[in-house]
């Protein structure tokens, strides 16, 4: 392992690494035969401060594949545990390697993570490697997430490595570069909760408190405060989620994050006919994870985070217990505060009346009833061409348009003004699983990446209602195999 030491524009801090030792172990990422970079995202690599163009270098490449460390890295694997489908288990970075926090030019904080890095003390057995195909997936993902405004990880870079790795047939493996606001997540809480001191435990909390939230340092009872702070974040980023019809697929609780962001996009989609019903991991076969159940497993696993923090809450546990599961009740509420704001945005609401939660809850029955597609009709009701759907050619969506508009007309905004709340928030495109997947086989199989380059161009400006874009609106062939995703990022 080399030191690199280049113009690239590495500022780098490593307080993660100022915890007690426990909350992690020190390691390298594995080098690698023969790195090669697939896409690095410039934009990304500009506001962190760093230059694209030494980036795409040898050795900028090095750095993304593991072979060499920025200067004043101090890589680490993270420990954390977590819930993953209800069962409780220890878990940590098994293949992923934090080389530290860049500082940006703007004095902002990011975690810089490679993922597919190599075993650590927490890879279980596994090779702590990763293939091209699900880095690509997540690269696509995370990048269309962050373009519809949810706040999510992102991906800096993906490389090849020049080496197979074994998984049911041999696979091009892969290194992500992923940046985050850190890589906190209530399994973190869990982990120090169970097998840690309650000392440790508050300097948990306070990281989490100076990272995230130092507006409530001062506060009576901070780490309530850093509750509440998360239970909302939380509950604003999973209605987002519903929003646009995003299913995360796995999220068990060391896949949500203290700072509210979006993170491991393994078994995710993005669902096509509206069904709340709907799921795509290959291994949610009861449907824990579906995407009617998200907000709900939002609220338990929120719990789990409150379980965590019992000892910071009160000296008392019955009382420490009294005030978490008062302040976990607030999560349903704020939820659907959430949720009810950008549904009445969908339709061009702005202002409230208590009867839009059954005109929203109509339409949404509608579309189950008639296998609407989600985001084409919201879509369709945003540029005002309703036709040659059977939900759009229904009696009961006619009467329900004339309610709709009838609801427009009682609220002061013009009705370009309501074209253009609607168009802020329906996306026109959005990464369907059939174009995701047509990228992935295109740069895996033909080593092809100009499919991806043009659905990550589409995908920047997911709000422009354009005839150039119509191509990535349409819907895949049916099929009698339902879509399937799998665990393999």
């Amino acid at each position: 392992m080399t030191k690199q030491i280049t113009d690239a524009g590495w500022n780098l801090d490593n307080s993660y690494a100022r915890l007690p030792e426990s909350f992690f172990t020190s390691c390298n990422p594995t080098p690698v035969d023969g790195p090669d970079l697939i896409i690095l995202n410039d934009s990304l690599a500009r506001s962190l401060g760093l230059n694209e163009e030494v980036l795409r270098s040898e050795d900028g490449v090095a750095v993304f594949a593991g072979n060499s460390i920025p200067e004043n890295a101090e890589p680490l694997a993270q420990a954390y545990a977590g819930h993953q489908f209800g069962h409780f288990t220890m878990l940590g970075d098994g293949r992923a390697v934090l080389l530290g926090e860049q500082i940006t030019p703007s004095d902002e904080r990011f975690d810089i993570q490679l993922k597919g890095a190599g075993r650590t003390p927490y890879s279980r057995g596994g090779d702590g490697r990763a293939a091209v195909g699900p880095m690509l997936r997540e690269y696509i993902i995370s990048e269309a997430m962050h373009a519809l405004g949810i706040p999510t990880t992102r991906s800096l870079a993906v490389v090849t490595t020049g080496e197979d790795i074994i998984r049911e047939t041999d696979l091009p493996g892969s290194v992500l570069t992923r940046v985050a606001a850190s890589h906190l997540r209530v399994g973190t809480f869990q982990y120090i909760a169970n097998w840690g001191t309650d000392e440790e435990l508050k300097a948990l909390a306070d990281y989490a408190i100076n990272r995230h939230f130092p507006h409530i340092e001062k506060e009576e009872n901070p780490y309530l405060s850093l509750l509440r702070e998360v239970i909302n974040r939380q509950a604003s980023l999973i209605a987002k989620w519903q929003h646009v019809g995003f299913i995360h697929g796995v999220m068990n609780t060391d896949n949500m994050t203290i700072s509210g962001e979006t993170i491991d996009y393994g078994p995710c989609a993005f669902m096509d006919t509206y069904d709340p019903k709907t799921v795509f991991s290959s291994i949610d076969r009861q449907g824990r994870y579906a995407y009617g159940n998200q907000p709900y497993i939002g609220g338990w696993n929120l719990a789990r985070l409150a379980e965590s923090l019992l000892p910071l809450l009160h000296d008392e546990e019955e009382k420490a217990l009294e005030i978490a599961q008062e302040t976990i009740s607030d999560f349903p509420a704020l939820f659907e505060r959430h949720w009810l704001a950008g549904m009445r945005a969908k339709l061009g609401i702005f202002n409230e009346e208590k009867e839009d939660q059954a005109l929203i809850g109509e339409l949404l029955t509608m579309m189950e009833k008639h296998n609407a597609d989600y985001t084409n009709t919201f879509r369709a009701l945003t540029v005002d061409k309703q036709e040659g759907t059977a939900l759009f050619e229904s009696k009961e969506f006619t009467e329900w348009h004339k309610r709709w508009q009838e609801r427009l007309s009682r609220q002061e905004e013009s009705s370009d003004s309501v074209h253009e709340l609607m168009k802020n928030n329906n996306p026109a495109v959005i990464p369907r699983n059939h174009r995701v997947e047509e990228a992935i086989e295109a740069a895996v199989g033909k080593e092809d990446y100009s499919v991806m380059e043009k659905l990550l161009e589409a995908l920047s400006k997911p709000y422009e209602h354009s005839e150039e874009k119509a191509r990535y609106c349409t819907l895949p062939e049916p099929s009698d195999q339902p879509y399937r995703t799998y665990c393999g990022t």
